[in-house]
């Protein structure tokens, strides 16, 4: 049995969700999301998400995390906040010693729906169908449960 953490990186509002996986079975543990206020000085928000990733990370204990590649926004100014929100994620995983995986937005939405052009109620409804009683927190929590629920099924195709 593995726990996996999935993260949906964004500095307004990062999702996170815990899953259990063994073999082909997932089980839901718990999901959530890191708002910061925009009026807020951008290291300050930085700051705190880093220091509640930690929390997430040292309160649950995940084996294993994975994250959304990066994709390009029309505002470049959207994808260098992205970029930094993504950047502190990938230092509270490292920081805390979990192997980290990635997975194409694209490859996220065909390993839950089929499709790699699904619509993101499409993914959510997956969520709750795949993971027993889970009501995600909102969009962010849910596409952070998907991806971990991604990596749970190429992490069994890798051991095959």
């Amino acid at each position: 049995m593995v726990k996996i953490l999935g993260l949906d990186p964004s500095l307004s509002s990062t999702g996170w969700g815990i899953i259990e996986a063994k073999d082909n079975r997932l089980k839901y543990i718990v999901d959530g999301f890191i708002k910061t206020d925009p009026k807020t000085p951008i290291e300050e928000r930085l700051a705190l998400l880093y220091e509640k990733l930690c929390s997430v990370i040292e309160t649950y204990r995940p084996d294993e995390a994975s994250i959304e590649e990066i994709f390009l926004n029309e505002n470049p100014s959207s994808t260098i906040k992205l970029s930094e929100a993504r950047g502190v994620v990938i230092s509270a995983v490292g920081t805390h010693g979990l192997p980290l995986y990635e997975y194409e937005a694209r490859k996220v939405k065909k390993a839950l729906v089929g499709t790699g052009a699904a619509l993101k109620n499409q993914v959510e409804t997956m969520v709750k169908v795949l993971l027993v009683g889970c009501k995600p927190k909102n969009n962010d929590s849910s596409d952070a449960l998907a991806i971990a629920i991604t990596h749970a099924h190429h992490r069994t195709t890798r051991q095959i």
